[in-house]
């Protein structure tokens, strides 16, 4: 059985090894060609997987893509095909949520405030969305959801958007893109809907570029410094628009759910499946998979402040380093920007690929000491003992 896979997916040859034969590929640029002999398919959210691609192959007998999204996929061509489909529903929820989370924080120290004391909107309740919402009640902030998809068949209670913009002081993104129908999302957050946000709104997108149109954006942007803006996800991507990342507070690519629990969870959910379909046992553990993490167990004396809280944080995961990273990679050398269907790995997608360091909270184990006013750690994600 010849698998081929998108090289950024990690753990595959662990996982997928025994089933067959791997052969793993730049997945921006695959190509009718290079998977006509293929058995199984395993992609990221930069593959196409429709009838063009799958032209010259007569034996696939499944697709697996390591995403939540599914907008990338022709789930009709492949159902006609008789061609079994996985995607990864929730694999990297937790590094979504936990992204924005740290995100906020850092806003909140950068401007002097206090997280606690903002309301957060978010728009989209599916895994993602749901992810942040926990991390923030956790820490005791005020969550308003907008989600008019799911909000008829869910116990919880919903805003309509335009009362989540006149309520929150932070608006966090998580919806898939559609670019047609009731709920479009396609410029969701064009010029008009930017002009409308409240003095001093922070604005984060962690789910895809198009729901805000950049170049409104930075129109908006040269006229209301209040407006606080992170982007993970950009217009265009791999090639975002340079002129608009000065006016952006973090920026990074694409990267939100790339922590390494992330990543194997989306290979091992495919591995499932594949195993599934082929009739046969799992023989593997996802958790044998991850590295053990650089210390052991973190002792806790009192219950922490934000500032404290946010070096806890750091602890696992410095945003700022990728924020960094991105402005030295994208500002100082443009050159190194990748062209669309570029195999050669520059710039943003060599970011991507080269993120291999970012774990979630769970890998830190916090000693408590039975202080019963820390247990909102554990709840945000913490690991624990001494309870």
């Amino acid at each position: 059985m010849k698998i081929i896979a998108d090289e950024n997916m990690p753990y595959v040859q662990e996982l997928f090894g025994d089933l067959g034969t791997i052969e793993t590929v730049n997945g921006r640029s695959l190509t009718a060609e290079m998977v006509k002999d293929a058995d199984v398919l395993l992609v990221r959210s930069v593959t196409q997987v429709d009838a063009s691609l799958l032209s010259k192959n007569s034996q696939l007998t499944f697709v697996g893509s390591a995403t939540i999204g599914t907008d990338h996929i022709d789930t009709e061509y492949l159902a006609q095909r008789q061609i079994s489909f996985s995607n990864a529903p929730g694999c990297n929820a937790t590094a979504v949520g936990e992204f924005a989370f740290i995100a906020m924080l850092e806003l909140a120290n950068r401007f002097g405030t206090s997280l606690k004391d903002k309301v957060v909107g978010i728009v989209g309740a599916g895994n993602t969305g749901s992810a942040v919402a926990r991390c923030l009640q956790a820490y005791g902030v005020e969550v308003l959801l907008h989600d008019p998809l799911i909000e008829k068949s869910d116990p919880r209670d919903f805003v309509s958007l335009d009362e989540l913009i006149t309520r929150a002081n932070i608006i966090s993104l998580h919806v898939p893109i559609t670019k047609s129908g009731e709920y479009k999302t396609w410029y969701l957050f064009d010029e008009s809907r930017l002009n409308s946000l409240n003095a001093d709104t922070w604005l984060l997108n962690c789910c895809r570029g198009e729901v805000i149109d950049n170049r409104a954006l930075i129109s908006v942007k040269q006229q209301r410094a209040d407006i606080k803006v992170v982007l993970d996800v950009w217009e265009g991507e791999p090639n975002p628009m340079c002129e608009l990342i000065p006016y952006v507070e973090f920026a990074t690519p694409h990267i939100a759910g790339y922590s390494l629990e992330g990543k194997a969870r989306g290979t091992y959910m495919l591995y499932q499946k594949l195993v599934q379909v082929l009739g046969k046992l799992e023989e593997k553990e996802m958790m044998t998979l991850l590295p053990t993490f650089w210390t052991e167990l973190l002792t806790l004396t009192k219950e922490p402040s934000e500032k404290a809280l946010l070096q806890l944080c750091r602890f696992v995961y410095d945003l700022r380093d990728d924020d960094a990273l991105f402005r030295a990679t994208l500002l100082e050398d443009p050159s190194k920007k990748a062209p669309v269907n570029s195999s050669n790995n520059n710039g943003f997608d060599l970011m991507r690929k080269n993120h291999k360091h970012r774990r979630e909270f769970s890998a830190l184990t916090l000693a408590t000491a039975g202080q019963s006013e820390v247990d909102w750690l554990l709840n945000l994600g913490y690991s624990g003992v001494g309870r």
